[in-house]
């Protein structure tokens, strides 16, 4: 009988971290980092300032998992995406069309999943680069798999592409085409040139 309490009690701190997560997500990305306050975190949730700190030492260590929530929604686009996926330009189109899908998501987690934040936070820019470089390692191996010309510069390659994809978030309105399109439509423009 302890462990069914023990195991509904877990269930219900991580359906309350889950819905922290979830507020924070979408704070930061409306209002910002700095002007978000744990106060407006625990009361978009129900909850009082203090209970935040139960499961969230700082906004700091918040602002951190909920840029990892974000790095793993848009890993798990991509990693979707690419499934069966052999020819390395189909597969890079695949993977910039998975990106974008998650990118331009309506939630809160991917929106903050930009370079901004590593200069902003102190303590936690190791953290957030970290998160990054290893989602970067992904695109890293699709690039590598290409076959560019002798003497391409493969990491700036990655990151030209890298850096086209996540301006959207500035530029993006739905209309005229969906985000896999334009993740795909990026990838070719990068392969034959804007004339090709």
């Amino acid at each position: 009988m302890a462990s069914e309490t023990e195991g509904s009690e877990a269930q219900r701190q991580n359906n309350r971290r889950d819905k922290l997560l979830e507020a924070a997500a979408q704070l930061f990305s409306s209002q910002g980092y700095e002007a978000t306050s744990m106060r407006d975190i625990a009361g978009a949730v129900g909850m009082l300032p203090g209970s935040v700190y139960y499961h969230f030492p700082s906004k700091e260590d918040l602002f951190v998992a909920v840029h990892d929530e974000g790095v793993r929604q848009i890993t798990d686009s991509v990693r979707e995406a690419v499934k069966g996926v052999t020819d390395p330009w189909e597969r890079l189109e695949a993977a910039a069309a998975g990106h974008m899908e998650a990118l331009l998501a309506d939630n809160g987690f991917a929106s903050v999943v930009t370079p901004e934040y590593s200069t902003k936070l102190g303590q936690a820019t190791e953290r957030l680069i970290a998160q990054r470089d290893a989602y970067e390692r992904m695109f890293a191996t699709f690039v590598d798999a290409l076959p560019l010309p002798a003497g391409a510069d493969r990491p700036m390659f990655r990151l030209g592409l890298l850096g086209m994809l996540n301006w959207a978030r500035t530029w993006y309105r739905p209309g005229r085409k969906t985000p896999a399109e334009i993740g795909r439509e990026m990838v070719r423009l990068l392969r034959q040139g804007p004339m090709g």
